[in-house]
C-alpha cells in the first residue's frame, strides 16, 4: 500500500469534488490525444520525406519521439485514475508513470538543449560545424540525452528520493513533498541539472548566436561582389529562422515546466504544507501539455514542415 504518512495535504477521496477531478481527467485526455496525434504527424512528415531527414531535424523528430512517448505514457493512465478519484495502479504502476513522465520530459529539455548549441555552433562557427552536423555525430548525441535522462529517471527508483502520487492522488512524480536530505538532494541537483543550467546554456547560445547575425550582417554589407552578398546573407537568414522556431519551442516548453519547477522549490523549501493538491496537480498537467505545443509551432512556423504536410 501508499504510505501516506510522509505526505501532508494527503488527499482522500472526500476532499476533492468528483467534477473537479473528471474535468482534469478529461483535459489530460483531451491534452495527450492531441499529444499522440500531433507528434505522429511530425514523425510520419520526417519519415515519408527524405528532404526533411538532416542532421539538424534529427533533433526535431528526437523531441516529437519524447513527445509522443510522454503523452502516451502519461494520459491514458492519469485518466483512468481520475475515473476512480485516487491512485488504482499500484505501486508499480506509480514508479512506471513517474518514470516515464521523467524519462520523457528530461529527453525534451536535453533535446531543446542540443538544439541550441547546434544552432549556435551553426551560426557562430560555420567552419567548424561542419565536421559537427554529421548523421553519426548527431545519432551519437541523441544517444548521450537519452542516457543522461534515464540516469536520473532511474534513480528515484534506486532509493534516491522515490516516487509517490501527488496532489489529487492521480498522477506520481518524485517525492519533493517530504522533507528528508535524500529528497531534498535530489529535488535541488535535479531541478539545476535539467533545467537551470540547461536553460542558462541555452540562453548564452541565443545571445551569442543573435550577436553573430548582426555582426554577419554588417560584414555581407562589406563584401563586393553582388552574387556571394545574396548567397551568404540567404543562408544565414535560413539559419537563423531554424533558431527562431527553436527558440520560441523553447520559451513555451519553459513556460510550461515552470510552474512545476516553482511548486517543487517551494516544498525544497520546507513550505510544502503550504501546498494545496490543485497547486501540485495543476502545474503537473501544465507541465504534461508541453508535449503538445511543438508540432502546433512547427506546423505554423516551419514552412519546410508545412510543405511536407501537403
Amino acid at each position: 500500500g501508499l504510505n501516506m504518512g510522509t505526505q501532508p495535504h494527503a488527499v482522500t477521496k472526500a476532499e476533492i469534488p468528483d467534477h473537479v477531478l473528471y474535468t482534469v481527467g478529461t483535459c489530460v485526455l483531451i491534452i495527450g490525444s492531441i499529444g499522440v496525434i500531433g507528434n505522429l504527424l511530425v514523425l510520419y512528415a520526417f519519415y515519408s520525406n527524405k528532404k526533411l531527414r538532416t542532421p539538424q531535424n534529427y533533433f526535431i523528430m528526437n523531441l516529437a519521439m519524447s513527445d509522443f512517448l510522454m503523452s502516451a505514457s502519461q494520459a491514458p493512465m492519469c485518466f483512468v485514475n481520475s475515473l476512480h478519484r485516487e491512485w488504482i495502479l499500484g505501486d508499480i504502476g506509480c514508479d512506471l508513470y513517474a518514470f516515464c513522465g521523467a524519462l520523457f520530459g528530461i529527453t525534451s529539455m536535453m533535446t531543446l538543449l542540443a538544439i541550441s548549441v547546434d544552432r549556435y555552433l551553426v551560426i557562430t562557427k560555420p567552419l567548424r560545424s561542419i565536421q559537427w552536423t554529421s548523421k553519426k555525430r548527431t545519432v551519437q548525441i541523441i544517444a548521450i540525452v537519452w542516457l543522461y535522462s534515464l540516469g536520473w529517471s532511474v534513480a528515484p527508483l534506486f532509493g534516491w528520493s522515490s516516487y509517490v502520487p501527488e496532489g489529487l492522488m492521480i498522477s506520481c512524480t518524485w517525492d519533493y513533498v517530504t522533507y528528508s536530505p535524500a529528497n531534498r538532494s535530489y529535488t535541488m541537483i535535479l531541478c539545476c541539472c535539467v533545467f537551470f543550467i540547461p536553460l542558462i546554456i541555452i540562453f548564452h547560445c541565443y545571445l551569442f548566436m543573435f550577436l553573430a547575425i548582426r555582426r554577419t550582417g554588417r560584414d555581407v554589407q562589406k563584401l563586393g561582389s553582388c552574387s556571394r552578398k545574396s548567397y551568404l546573407s540567404q543562408s544565414m537568414k535560413n539559419e537563423w529562422k531554424l533558431a527562431k522556431i527553436a527558440f520560441v519551442v523553447i520559451i513555451v516548453f519553459v513556460l510550461s515546466w515552470s510552474p512545476y519547477a516553482c511548486v517543487t522549490l517551494i516544498a525544497w523549501a520546507g513550505r510544502g504544507n503550504t501546498l494545496t493538491p490543485y497547486s501540485k496537480s495543476v502545474p503537473a498537467v501544465i507541465a504534461k501539455a508541453s508535449a503538445i505545443y511543438n508540432p502546433i509551432i512547427y506546423a505554423i512556423i516551419h514552412p519546410r514542415y508545412r510543405y511536407s504536410k501537403h
